[in-house]
């Protein structure tokens, strides 16, 4: 192992709450191009949101009206306090010196995505400012607006780093993250990187599940595989038109939640876990369809996100992939829980270092930016 993964070289954490809004992500990094893995997980650990904070912030990811500037002003305030807390509380459980922590790269809270509107804005909340002064560490924030700024859609950002860390010269090689929403980044072994959102990932089975389960989550996708699909209600949630539209293109919660499958649902001819397996059999089509509509040769197919955990929907993917290889990123050294969250850890060093960090091959802006902005600790 090389020398910057010794017990001096700088850390970088990650801070990252997605779609799902089901907690924060930290995690503690070391980064070495030479070595194997690039990107060491030295610690990690996810803060459960406050209950009633959570409901917030889903309600406004989902298109919420925000019924005051007031409310806004507090979660912003709250929720950079939440990332200041769950960063401190990873760094006390490893043991470390913060001095040793050279910057902080924090996501925030996505509360409005809008890359067609005119202009268009993207909005991540979480007062990068109580990051910083909390916890006495440099902290690199809102990363995408620079991107939206460039003509981008300031998502996704993951691709440079999937590219970083997972790129091989052998094989065309795609890496899917399934968050709350599903995304792509292309890897071939010539050409241009490329990458987008897919489409609804965990964020509709999750919340399905929820009403029907009271469970956050379909644990072991039981839930989905106790039904069947309904290929009538499958076919009209695939006609939804965003499908068909080319990259770039990202989406979030305001375009894919519960009220959108309801309006495909025949009043009370559905069952329940029927709805849940045609859901997860949403996830695996859109994904599946667009890997092969945009890199047909793809040999290998390494899994990020949530998901992963899901081998219901894990063997739906593999199935509908015959000759590709899926598997989990683990598999490279890169834990699949935290693969988002070291990704703003490095996301906050290229800031620091100066580098650009979008793909304008991915976001569709119009050349590269450095992307976040520097709050000193």
């Amino acid at each position: 192992m090389s020398s910057s993964h010794d017990a001096e070289a700088p850390l970088f954490l990650g801070l990252m709450s997605g779609t799902s809004a089901d907690g924060i992500d930290a995690a503690l990094v070391q980064f070495d191009p030479a070595a194997a893995p690039r990107c060491r997980l030295v610690a990690a650990a996810t803060t459960p949101w406050m209950p009633a904070l959570r409901e917030e912030l889903i309600a406004l990811g989902q298109g919420a009206e925000i019924p005051s500037l007031d409310l806004l002003g507090r979660l912003d305030a709250e929720v950079g306090l939440a990332f200041a807390a769950a960063a401190k509380h990873l760094i006390e459980e490893a043991g470390i010196d913060r001095r040793r922590v050279r910057a902080i790269g924090s996501h925030g809270q996505t509360v409005r995505h809008r890359p067609l509107a005119d202009p268009a804005f993207t909005w991540q909340i979480g007062d990068a400012h109580r990051i910083a002064e909390h916890t006495g560490i440099c902290t690199v924030a809102d990363f995408r607006r620079r991107d939206v700024a460039a003509g981008g859609q300031g998502a996704p950002l993951m691709p440079a780093f999937h590219l970083a860390m997972l790129g091989a010269a052998d094989e065309d090689r795609a890496v899917l993250n399934l968050g709350g929403i599903g995304n792509l980044t292309l890897i071939p072994r010539q050409g241009d990187i490329r990458g987008f959102d897919t489409g609804p990932a965990n964020a509709l089975m999750d919340s399905w599940c929820y009403r029907h389960l009271g469970t956050s989550y379909d644990a072991d996708g039981a839930f989905a595989a106790s039904g069947n699909v309904d290929s009538p209600l499958l076919a009209r949630l695939l006609a939804e038109p965003w499908f068909a539209l080319p990259p770039p293109k990202s989406t979030g919660r305001e375009q894919f939640h519960l009220e959108w499958v309801e309006m495909q649902l025949p009043e009370g001819t559905v069952a329940a876990a029927n709805v849940q397996a045609t859901l997860l059999e949403l996830t695996a089509a859109s994904v599946t369809e667009a890997l092969l509509r945009h890199q047909p040769e793809t040999r290998r197919l390494l899994v990020c996100g949530g998901g992963v955990r899901n081998p219901v929907l894990m063997a739906r993917l593999a199935e509908r992939l015959p000759g590709v290889v899926v598997e989990s990123t683990q598999a490279h050294g890169l834990d699949p829980d935290y693969l988002e969250a070291m990704g703003f850890a490095w996301l906050a060093a290229e800031a620091l270092a100066g580098r650009p960090a979008n793909l304008p091959a991915v976001t569709g802006a119009r050349g590269p930016r450095v992307l976040g902005a520097i709050h000193p600790a």
